[in-house]
């Protein structure tokens, strides 16, 4: 018997799907709907025999979930089910090579389950080496030689998509087609786009692949209206073996244009070519999309890309310093106080994030190893006080007690319970992080409280959001709420 996670037809519903189902519901309030979508919103919950098992799409999706939300999806399951019984995890291909799948199971997970796990991934440091004519024409299109898989760092928020992105590259067979890449603007969608049309065109030389921006097929397909090429238009895009779309979503509200893209979507996809976009949101949100172009863009494998976490800031920070420094031959060194810096100050954008680092090795050169922190804030101010929102410790309270489901009044009173001190210590440290208050100020502020039990509160949470996924994730949320 077969039950699903959100991905397949309908299907009876037993015990167990309901218990799944609970689950579910839960774990999407809990993760948000873009990582649920990415990780879980492709996983089946399946029966055979006595034995339930969790089956998730790729090896990756099921390293994942085991090291991220395996304890939490044990706790809910045991909530919910009243029998009992144990639940499994295990890879779609782990799952099939014990038996034959159950009548029924969805197609719709058969191909990334043989995509590389992590590992596999990271391992892989062979620069990508294109033949000149392709590389001629690469550029032609647009593509960026920076931009390849061995300069894309990789994390817990954009893994699934890179694992998928390196699998169409390789020109692996399976049923996922469209794909798209969708999530925050300056994440990694467009090097992930470059990157795999570089690496395809070095797998497979003689075969064609095409990548054009939204607004540049907009722009091509109306001057081949107005001068009666549209067959030339056509016949350029739908004769690629591989066709790759950047932001997507400019074509929306564009009737003519979302014609022809749906024309061209659904002609390559017949013919078994295959076609990968990104997106600003997902497929579903956008709302001013034909509905046509916008259901066949769901129907294929829709990749959410999440904002990097602070563990994949800094590894982006040092890679970024690792290429930097090659460029101007020092030592790629920075302090790690001033990495922390930037990697809790610019949390929006990996581009903004790159672009602080790059003002300072502009300013200081091989001599960015000695700067310290002071000095690094110093020549960034001018960018801060552009971008910074000025916020009050009031609106830091308010919004952790929001965060955390208390009143403003328990961050300033005397409760020393963990459920109130936590918080407490975490509006302490983002008040030391994005104020001008000195410690002495933030403590009067949080009841009276000497200065020592800030410090200690700052120093805390520093050390806590290095260990700790629950604290970092906080954090990052809070900051971003609180910088709009």
């Amino acid at each position: 018997m077969m039950a699903t996670g959100g991905f397949a037809g309908s299907v009876a519903e037993t015990p167990a799907v309901a218990v799944w189902t609970k689950t579910c519901v839960a774990l999407k309030r809990e993760l948000g709907e873009a990582t649920f979508g990415s990780w879980l919103g492709q996983a089946a919950l399946r029966e055979r025999g006595e034995e339930l098992c969790l089956v998730a799409a790729t090896g990756v999706a099921r390293d994942w979930i085991r090291r991220h939300a395996w304890r939490r999806i044990g706790e809910l399951w045991a909530q919910n089910d009243p029998m009992g019984r144990n639940l499994d995890l295990k890879s779609r291909m782990e799952f099939d090579a014990q038996g034959p799948a159950p009548a029924g199971y969805a197609d719709a997970v058969a191909t990334a389950a043989a995509a590389p796990t992590q590992a596999e991934v990271i391992e892989i440091e062979v620069p990508v080496e294109v033949s000149a004519p392709a590389a001629r024409a690469g550029r032609q299109q647009g593509l960026q030689d920076r931009f390849s898989f061995e300069t894309f760092v990789s994390g817990p928020g954009n893994e699934f998509a890179f694992a998928v992105a390196r699998r169409v590259a390789a020109w692996s067979d399976g049923h996922f087609n469209p794909v798209i890449f969708h999530g925050p603007y300056g994440f990694g969608k467009t090097h992930l786009l470059n990157a795999l049309a570089w690496e395809a065109m070095q797998t497979a030389p003689t075969k064609r692949v095409v990548y054009i921006t939204a607004e540049r097929f907009t722009s091509t397909f109306v001057k081949a209206v107005q001068d009666r090429q549209t067959a030339a238009f056509k016949d350029e895009l739908r004769n690629a073996d591989l066709l790759l779309i950047d932001d997507v979503q400019f074509v929306a509200g564009k009737s003519s244009t979302q014609e022809e893209l749906f024309h061209t979507l659904l002609a390559l996809v017949e013919d078994g070519r295959r076609v990968v976009m990104t997106a600003d949101r997902s497929p579903s949100e956008l709302t001013e999309m034909d509905a046509r172009l916008r259901s066949h863009l769901q129907s294929g494998l829709v990749c959410g890309i999440e904002p990097a976490d602070r563990t994949l800031r800094l590894g982006i920070l040092e890679r970024k310093l690792a290429t930097l420094a090659g460029q101007g031959k020092f030592v790629p060194s920075a302090q790690a106080d001033v990495l922390q810096f930037l990697a809790d100050r610019f949390t929006d954008s990996v581009r903004e994030l790159e672009g602080a680092l790059n003002t300072l090795v502009a300013r200081v050169g091989g001599d960015i190893s000695r700067m310290t922190l002071d000095e690094a804030q110093a020549i960034l101010r001018p960018n801060l006080a552009c971008n910074e929102r000025r916020v009050t410790v009031d609106q830091i309270q308010k919004t952790v007690a929001e965060h955390y489901q208390l009143k403003q009044a328990d961050l300033i009173s005397e409760r020393r319970a963990r459920v109130v001190a936590r918080p407490r210590q975490v509006a302490m440290w983002l008040a030391k992080q994005i104020t001008t208050r000195s410690l002495p100020d933030i403590g009067r502020r949080f009841g009276g409280r000497d200065h020592t039990t800030v410090l200690h509160a700052v120093r805390r949470i520093e050390a806590l959001k290095a260990e700790d996924p629950m604290i970092a994730r906080d954090l990052d949320v809070l900051l971003r709420k609180l910088r709009g």
